[in-house]
């Protein structure tokens, strides 16, 4: 099953893992250098529930933010 809210379509997106060393500067150091830039996937809080949809019990995935909205209706 793929990592996509049935409600809103909310999916993965991608961004970058920063790696930087050294000490700042306002802490006196020659400030901070990046060493290693690695992709990563940023996935959404999806929850398995039970849900009705049309007068029929469904299980799908659902995103927090349409449970906290009301989105949906729980069976």
């Amino acid at each position: 099953m793929a990592k996509v809210c049935s409600v809103c379509s909310k999916g993965s997106v991608t961004g970058n893992r920063i790696i930087r060393h050294g000490l700042p500067k306002k802490k006196g150091g020659i400030g901070l250098h990046t060493t290693g830039v690695t992709r990563r996937r940023f996935l959404p809080n999806l929850q398995r529930l039970r849900v009705r949809i049309d007068g029929a019990t469904r299980t799908v995935q659902v995103c927090t933010s349409c449970i906290k909205a009301g989105k949906i209706q729980k069976a």
